[in-house]
């Protein structure tokens, strides 16, 4: 009978142990507070310079918006350099979308907010992640 009431609470412990995240690295909160529609949602990737214009990033977020603003956090991001690309993803088809001329219809967005012609580049959204939580704020 100790035996089996051993047992129980040995997996009783490693059930709970294994049910705590541990963090591991920092966070990212980033607020954007000049979509011009509630309509959809946005849709955010934190990026490494080789996940950047292919595709999915590292970490994935979708939000909803009030009154013209989304404010999101990225956890457990370890040190090291990326950039963030947001999207106003006004039909909610998970992609943006072009005209002909290969124009993006939707209002898009990254980090460090540059303004540029032609397709966006990471260094100039690039950022680090050191020590400490950040705060980032993005214009479309």
């Amino acid at each position: 009978m100790q035996t089996i009431s051993t047992l129980i609470l040995l997996v009783l412990f490693t059930t709970l142990s294994f049910g705590q995240e541990e963090e591991t690295g920092h966070s990212i909160t980033v607020s954007i507070d000049n979509i011009t529609s509630n309509e959809g949602h946005v849709l955010l990737g934190l990026h490494t310079k080789d996940t950047f214009m292919k595709g999915k990033g590292i970490q994935t977020l979708k939000s909803k918006i009030e009154d013209g603003k989304v404010k999101v956090t990225f956890k457990n991001v370890t040190p090291g350099d990326y950039a963030i690309m947001a999207l106003h993803d006004k039909n909610d088809n998970e992609r943006m979308d072009f005209d002909s001329n290969g124009m993006p219809q939707e209002p898009y967005g990254m980090s460090n907010n540059p303004m540029s012609f032609g397709p966006p580049q990471f260094h100039l959204a690039q950022f680090k992640v050191t020590d400490e939580d950040l705060k980032l704020a993005i214009r479309f």
